[in-house]
């Protein structure tokens, strides 16, 4: 027989620690006698423990639960009639046909790493392109729209939506209380509290770049465009009371959705839509371009596709791949720009120095974020660098540009450079035309006449708790927007009963009553 210790024993699936070690007793640690104690040496033992300790990294502040795939997109080549080259001379749109690797991530947004999928929250929706020209990361959400336009509320409005910091539960007035303190948040709020808060899953839901971004063509000129991602699976949303239904079974459902759909080659595709404007502040329109609280119209802007995207591939490890990868709105390849949405801007900071807190300084070492290409900076250091980014013949002792000792050179610009012109004083003021709740007026006449009934009943319920300040500046908005949207707010917030709690999460039906629910259910049992 041979010996259980030789290691010639060993073969390709046998246990080894992270020294490459053979495990041979993976079931006790080493003691005197079996009953203990343990010795100190115990090798093998501290190292699977010590990094059991630290197999977590920092959660994401927003945007924690996701699921994600791989997949490619593949670009048409045109915007209408006309070759894309006419708006962009991105690589990753040129040439019909042409296929781009991606991973994306879907996520809820506000709560922790295992909480239900079945919450009333925005969706992400990121995309990684790993183009011939490095990566782009377009970074949105499922609708189209956000509650804040500038970035310097960002964090407020975080911690009204996020759980209150002395009880750690999510409470509606907390949210209401800074929405209605922002009347630019209406037209979301609109959208949230209809079914639209509420995706079935995460393959038949809307992508949105959000933000305005802008498109640079070989002659440097640019254009400003909007991003759409349109499921070709279909559009399906819940109303609360289903929602809740299918918590009760499986508050991983969209993930599993997402997951099961790949395994049975049932592969979701999206199509990529474009608006485009000419670059400019557009005086003649009624909003900003950059106002990300609000939609161009398509029939002013039509929608041009310009893509498809294919997901066909699961991760072969969720923490290695979807908790690991980091997006940024910064990563722009070119061809591709920034406007001047604030919003836009202030993000661009703060995603990738939200990945180097995370994950740490060489996150984009990592397979997953790694550009499917050749790297090579004069970065060095930092926690986890595991090689550093050298050039085929590269001088090793010239990390730093320039040099004449064989070091790295820059690039040749090989298109007209985007030379914007930027004047005006610096000043902390909002944007004019801010127009904060014609829109939402416009989407609720637009929504069918069940999703208007559940749009009020989830609003009626929740502000029903809200302190009288904030029903009433709610009421106005509603009134402003539309005037029967604001006439059967008020008469179904005087007819409202107000005995329940808000400490809940957004549009939650008697959720706050679950704990005098669970005692009054409880079934008695005798110590043991």
């Amino acid at each position: 027989m041979t010996n259980q210790h030789d290691s010639t024993n060993e073969h390709d699936k046998t246990l080894t620690n992270r020294q490459g070690h053979p495990i041979t007793n993976n079931q006790n640690i080493r003691t005197v006698s079996n009953r203990g104690p343990a010795t100190l040496e115990n090798y093998d033992f501290i190292e699977k423990i010590s990094h059991f300790d630290r197999e977590r990294v920092p959660e994401r502040v927003v945007h924690a639960r996701g699921a994600g795939a791989h997949g490619y997109f593949e670009t048409y080549g045109v915007v209408g009639d006309d070759p894309i080259s006419k708006y962009t001379r991105a690589k990753v749109f040129q040439d019909k046909g042409k296929q781009t690797p991606v991973f994306v991530r879907f996520s809820t947004v506000i709560h922790g790493g295992h909480s239900p999928e079945t919450l009333r929250d925005p969706r992400g929706f990121a995309v990684k392109f790993y183009t011939e020209d490095g990566n782009w990361d377009l970074v949105g959400n499922n609708l189209k729209i956000f509650f804040i336009r500038d970035a310097m509320k960002f964090p407020d409005m975080i911690h009204a939506f996020k759980p209150d910091p002395i009880t750690n539960i999510q409470d509606v007035e907390r949210f209401f209380d800074f929405c209605a303190s922002s009347p630019e948040s209406f037209h979301m709020v609109t959208f949230i509290y209809s079914p639209w808060g509420i995706p079935a899953n995460y393959r038949m839901m809307q992508g949105s770049g959000v933000n305005t971004y802008k498109w640079v063509n070989s002659e440097g000129k640019a254009v400003l465009v909007k991003y759409h991602w349109e499921p070709l699976q279909g559009i399906k949303n819940l109303t609360q009371k289903e929602a809740e239904d299918i918590q009760k079974k499986n508050f991983n459902h969209a993930t599993q959705d997402l997951y099961d759909a790949i395994e049975n080659e049932d592969y979701p595709e999206w199509e990529l839509n474009v608006q485009i404007m000419e670059d400019g502040p557009h005086p003649e329109l009624e909003f900003d371009p950059l106002d990300d609280t609000k939609l161009w119209p398509n029939d002013q802007f039509p929608w041009y596709p310009v893509g498809k995207m294919v997901l066909n591939k699961n991760p072969e490890d969720y923490f290695a791949e979807v908790e690991q990868v980091a997006f940024g709105t910064g990563v722009l390849v070119d061809g591709l720009d920034f406007s001047d949405d604030k919003m836009l801007q202030g993000r661009t900071f703060s995603y990738s120095d939200t990945q180097r807190h995370r994950v740490g300084a060489n996150y984009l070492q990592l397979p997953i974020n790694a550009p499917k290409k050749r790297v090579a900076t004069n970065q060095n250091g930092g926690q986890m660098m595991y090689k550093r980014d050298l050039a085929p013949g590269q001088n090793p002792h010239i990390n730093y540009e320039p040099s004449m000792l064989n070091g790295l050179k820059e690039a040749t610009q090989s298109a007209k450079e985007y030379t914007p012109l930027v004047e005006g004083n610096l000043v902390r003021e909002s944007i004019d035309r801010q127009s904060n709740t014609k829109q939402a007026g416009e989407t609720y006449r637009n929504f069918e006449q069940w999703e208007r009934d559940e749009l009020l009943e989830n609003l009626i319920r929740d502000l029903a708790v809200c302190h009288i300040a904030i029903q009433e500046a709610m009421i106005a908005l509603a009134e402003e927007a539309d005037e029967e949207y604001g006439r059967l707010l008020k008469e179904g917030l005087q007819k409202a009963r107000n005995d329940s709690s808000s400490s809940k999460p957004l549009g939650n039906i008697d959720g706050d009553k679950a704990p005098k629910k669970a005692i009054d259910k409880g079934h008695n049992a005798e110590p043991y």
